[in-house]
């Protein structure tokens, strides 16, 4: 983020990584809005935040508990602050102890549960506790077989989410077929097949004497359920309940609240039901919604300053919701930006699927020019199969990216190396002889120095430049810690890196963020491009039911308020290239994309909403001319798929492939690799080294017919590869044109 585009203050947006803890409980409250500043002072009874997106409930929620913690109101370890992921849960730590309150626990419902469980597990059951399955899709995989069913990964993973849901739902093997109906679910398969899968997998976890974690939840309750004593222990020692992200409470962990709470009502929740994204899972946003039924004493507080988004993206949001049906919707809040304007969403149209990759990737390194960063840029999908396509796409144009849900920071190898090295040179005085009185971050640059850092970084991405990444982001960490700590010293570094280490409370790290709506889901960037909104995948094609469709609506409202200033949502009007053009924008963009007319969206008369096409980049639909099919050259078949269409093959098609000449290729791509400092995938992918040993071209016109072969590569490799497929070395030819040049 720019310092000109910066949020105000109290949205918590990028918060400064060591400011000095408040003074005093008043000066906690400093900073904070009106609606903030009442969430933070209602310290008793049954509170309800209703918070849209980018509104800064977190900072609201953490301010509250360290407010009531400095004011003596609250004491730490009776405070239980529940979130819904370990990232989430190690941000709000973090928060927590930046602003004075340490000692509070700050855990997702499993992780809280398991503790518990563990602890009691001796006095409950006795004995030692069940291990935890530790590959459940495996263990399901062999309950389907033994019950003679064959499931492929698609129908595994259906399988695997159907019996999560059942348990969330505390539904028995025999009770699903009658549950789906109830609740109006859509069977991925036979529900009696199902019901036999879900029933052995049971019988199997008891036979190796094993849980998986939903057992981890109903354990948890049967043992609060049965044992009062222990009960009235839990209770005794957690008195205040934070509860962020409820729209995603499921039965079961609204079960295992309560039980925390017993007949007490000092609960905080927090949520918007516009966001309810998992009720594939079993969460509900009934529990938001009926809140106030429930508690009808409750202080209810509504956050709808939106600190993240920029006006012409608030209008957006406000205007999806516009058209939006359901009880969700009768709840919905209307965001109201609090920044300065910035530009117009984009809208882009391409022929096809490649094409719009291609596309977004140019886009992306405009902005990568304009002085963005790479780690301030999301691509966002509606389902992961879609992001082969775009990996490619960035791995072409050189732009360094990183999956979301990958490895975390702090257990990269380099990272915990270098937490190693510092951790010794703090241990010995100094970083280096002749360092002992430098400042922290010169010893800091000396240590990470010895394993790759360098004050610029290397040419390229890749393995080299993501490594240079990790040790330059503990670089900027030194630099940020000193600037609030003038007075610490390394041996105080290290010890919050190890309690960052512990909190999952990462530094960032350059590279465009592939990522599915779901995974982007509490996240936010500088820009955001919103791909593959057509109709099947926005709303996806196995959402039936109004319900469904409304859910994948709110799907589709999460991706654009991830966006602080660049939105970009994107089409194809096919699969494949020379495709038929037969597919259509998503029905949730009518009324608010360029062409489309007036729709719901654009008729509702709330203030802020899209009307027309208002707001939105005139002329910004992109259309390429429709490329020739791609289509097998052993057997003729169109190709959809992206490998295939690379190998310009059918996976299953005899393959022609020259080894001695593919061997070459790999051989030659490490070394451009080495030489650039980047993976060996931005030189040319598996696939594409596989192609050129297949095809042999003779010519740049044959090279550049190959997938992946784009004119950038063509130019900068083309020579080299000509060389190799006619049995020449690329090296003795260069040198031979140096030579001749002198002459």
């Amino acid at each position: 983020m720019t310092a000109s585009n910066a949020p105000l203050a109290p949205g918590g947006g990028h918060p400064a990584l060591f400011p000095g803890a408040p003074d005093s409980a008043d000066a906690v409250l400093d900073g904070l809005d009106p609606e903030q500043r009442e969430v933070a002072t209602a310290l008793h009874g049954p509170v309800c935040v209703l918070a849209g997106a980018g509104t800064g409930k977190t900072r609201a929620i953490t301010h509250r508990i360290a407010y009531g913690v400095r004011a003596g109101i609250l004491q730490p370890a009776s405070v239980l602050a529940v979130t819904f992921t370990n990232r989430a849960a190690g941000e709000m730590r973090g928060r927590l102890r930046q602003l004075g309150a340490s000692g509070v626990q700050a855990r997702t419902f499993h992780s809280a549960a398991l503790r518990q469980l563990h602890y009691f597990w001796p006095r409950a059951i006795g004995g030692e506790m069940p291990r935890l399955v530790e590959r459940k899709a495996q263990l399901v995989a062999e309950a389907a077989a033994r019950c003679t069913i064959r499931l492929d990964r698609s129908e595994l993973r259906d399988a695997t989410s159907e019996i999560e849901w059942c348990k969330v739902t505390q539904t028995v093997p025999e009770e699903y077929p009658a549950a789906i109906a109830k609740a109006a679910r859509e069977a991925p398969r036979d529900p009696a097949e199902t019901s036999r899968i879900y029933a052995m997998y049971e019988q199997l976890k008891r036979d190796r004497g094993v849980i998986d974690f939903e057992d981890v939840l109903l354990l948890t309750v049967a043992v609060l359920q049965d044992r009062l004593d222990i009960a009235d222990q839990v209770r005794a020692q957690y008195q205040h309940f934070v509860v962020d992200e409820y729209q995603d409470v499921s039965p079961l962990q609204q079960r295992l609240l309560d039980l925390w709470l017993g007949d007490r009502d000092d609960l905080c929740v927090v949520g918007d039901a516009s966001q309810t994204i998992y009720s594939f899972t079993g969460a509900t946003p009934d529990h938001l919604l009926d809140f106030r039924t429930r508690h009808p004493g409750a202080t209810v507080v509504k956050l709808v300053r939106d600190y993240r988004s920029t006006p012409q993206v608030v209008r957006l949001a406000n205007g999806l919701l516009a058209a939006a049906r359901g009880r969700a919707a009768e709840h919905r809040l209307e965001l109201l930006s609090q920044r300065d304007p910035g530009p117009d969403p984009g809208y882009a149209e391409y022929a096809d699927e490649p094409a719009e990759a291609e596309g977004t990737a140019r886009r992306i390194g405009a902005l990568l020019d304009a002085g963005v960063p790479a780690s301030e840029i999301a691509v966002l999908y509606r389902i992961n199969a879609q992001s082969e396509v775009y990996e490619q796409a960035l791995a072409d144009q050189g732009i360094p990216y990183q999956m979301r849900g990958g490895e975390r920071f702090f257990e990269r190898a380099e990272v915990r190396e270098a937490g190693l090295l510092l951790r010794g040179a703090a241990r010995a005085g100094g970083a280096a002889p002749g360092l002992e009185d430098a400042d922290i971050p010169a010893q800091v640059r000396a240590v990470l120095g010895t394993r790759g850092w360098t004050p610029q970084p290397p040419v390229g991405a890749g393995a080299v430049r993501e490594r240079w990444e990790s040790l330059a982001a503990l670089v900027r960490l030194a630099e940020e810690f000193v600037g609030a700590r003038p007075e610490a010293t390394l041996r105080d570094f290290v010890t919050e890196l190890d309690e960052r280490a512990a909190a999952q409370h990462a530094p960032t790290v350059e590279g465009v963020t592939l990522a599915s709506l779901h995974t982007a889901k509490g996240l936010e960037w500088d820009a955001v491009f919103l791909v593959g909104l057509t109709e099947g995948m926005m709303p996806i094609s196995h959402a039936k039911t109004d319900q469904q469709i409304e859910e994948e609506r709110r799907l589709l409202y999460v991706g654009v308020t991830r966006a602080r200033q660049h939105l970009t949502l994107s089409w194809a009007l096919s699969r494949s290239p020379g495709g038929r053009p037969n597919r259509r924008p998503s029905r949730f963009l009518d009324g608010l994309r360029p062409g489309s007319g007036t729709g719901a969206a654009a008729r509702s008369s709330a203030p802020g909403t899209a009307r027309g096409s208002a707001g939105v980049e005139r002329g910004a639909t992109v259309r390429r001319r429709p490329r020739g099919p791609v289509r097998c050259r052993v057997c003729g078949r169109s190709l959809t798929d992206p490998g295939e269409m690379k190998l310009m093959r059918c996976e299953d098609c005899p393959s022609e492939l020259d080894e001695g000449l593919h061997d070459r290729l790999v051989d030659w791509r490490a070394e451009q690799a080495a030489r650039l400092g980047q993976p060996a995938y931005c030189v040319f992918t598996d696939k594409t080294l596989l192609a050129i040993a297949e095809a042999t071209p003779e010519t740049e016109a044959e090279l550049s017919a190959i997938p992946g072969v784009v004119a950038r590569k063509l130019r900068t490799y083309g020579p080299d590869v000509l060389a190799l497929c006619a049995g020449e070395d690329p090296a003795a030819l260069e040198e031979a044109r140096k030579n001749s040049s002198k002459k």
